[in-house]
């Protein structure tokens, strides 16, 4: 018989490294605020950018669609399930996106192993940024494709990759960034990639889960931030952040969405979005379309807590972003910090390795456009009042 005793002395040695995840479970809906063992919490660490996981259009959205459709799709989009509703849901994100089409599948986690295996062979070379998200990474060794993992943000470093993937015979290039980069908030450099990926003919896809509905104007994402559009190959994109519901999309030329129709496994051994889902993330594609208030709310707040973060003596990193990552370095430090936040009212989780390299361990501030400005300063007085107590300011 299997021995679980294992199982349990990995996760001692977790929990005395300071790197065992605690779940905490919310009693209450997402959003500024949370009830959290009875106690209510400051909301920091949600990727609920906009608000919108408990937002009164998007709830109504998501009853009606349940009522005029349903509770499930029943079956894969290929067979019986593609509704109505998951076909306007992609063709107002396309227009949103300004591309010619995008593809909904169940998460961004999904549709990076939706795309990447099907557009590589053996034949081919992927190129991926050496902190790219654990779906692009999985995506990638799903693929048989030849590796190439080139320095953070680094164009340099990219180039020399695809010199040395073109001098070893690839076929087909593919060039692999995170648009944001989750943990430190800093942006890839795209109009670089771009103009690299133009240089040696290269496909390019951006992930930009933790731009959509942040970054650019109304919340469309880096793509939109640099003024790119029709410059980048493939956009991945996730529909359970800054919109507020769940599931992800790729978005890009519409040879491109059938192709992946016939070839992307996600789509076509598994079910998509519930009607309540597509009906949620389509209410929201059409409340960013309408207006981008939310979003320079979100950035106003993010601007004003780093910067008296930084006043108090925090050290919050490069972030480009209202991601605001204090660090602390030490795993056990950052979980003892974390721990004490929450006693005074603050949910702000720590964050170690494997998640971010050994040594970088901090607790990583989520901002949202439904913080007020006295939600942030008893955030910031907490802080304040932890931060001189462990020694870190």
């Amino acid at each position: 018989m299997f021995d679980y005793n294992e199982f349990s002395k990995e996760l001692k040695e977790l929990e005395e490294k300071g790197l065992l995840v605690r779940i905490r479970t919310l009693q209450s809906p997402q959003g500024a605020w949370l009830t959290i063992d009875g106690k209510k919490v400051l909301n920091l660490c949600s990727n609920n950018y906009l608000g919108l996981a408990f937002n009164e259009e998007l709830k109504k959205a998501a009853i009606e669609a349940i009522e005029k459709w349903g509770v499930g799709p029943g079956a894969v989009r290929t067979i019986a399930g593609t509704l109505e509703i998951h076909e306007l849901l992609e063709k107002e994100l396309a227009e949103f996106k300004k591309v010619e089409a995008t593809l909904v599948l169940q998460s961004g986690f999904n549709a990076n192993q939706a795309v990447i295996p099907a557009i590589t062979t053996a034949e081919d070379a992927i190129l991926s940024d050496e902190l790219n998200h654990a779906s692009i990474i999985d995506g990638v060794r799903l693929s048989k494709a030849k590796r190439y993992v080139w320095k953070h943000r680094d164009a340099e470093d990219l180039e020399e990759k695809l010199k040395q993937a073109k001098a070893e015979g690839s076929r087909r290039l593919l060039v692999i960034t995170d648009g944001v980069f989750s943990m430190d908030g800093d942006l890839a450099p795209l109009p670089e990639i771009v103009e690299k990926c133009e240089k040696y003919d290269a496909l390019l896809m951006v992930d930009d889960a933790h731009g959509e509905g942040v970054l650019g104007s109304h919340g469309r994402g880096i793509v939109d931030h640099f003024d790119l559009h029709g410059r980048v190959d493939i956009e991945v994109g996730t529909l359970s952040k800054a919109f507020g519901v769940v599931g992800g999309f790729v978005a890009g030329k519409k040879d491109l969405i059938d192709y992946l129709k016939q070839k992307a496994r996600p789509f076509l051994f598994s079910s998509s979005l519930s009607p309540a889902e597509t009906g949620a993330a389509l209410a929201a594609v059409r409340m960013l379309k309408a207006s981008d208030e939310l979003v320079k709310k979100l950035w106003d707040n993010a601007s004003y807590f780093k910067t008296e973060m930084q006043k108090l003596g925090f050290d919050t990193g490069h972030s480009e972003t209202p991601i605001t990552p204090v660090m602390l370095y030490d795993a056990k430090l950052s979980s003892q910090f974390s721990k004490k936040l929450f006693e005074e009212g603050i949910f702000a989780q720590s964050i170690g390795y494997p998640t971010v390299p050994k040594g970088k361990a901090r607790i990583r501030v989520m901002i949202s456009a439904v913080h007020t400005k006295e939600d942030l300063d008893f955030a910031l007085g907490k802080f304040k009042k932890v931060g001189k107590e462990l020694g870190v300011i």
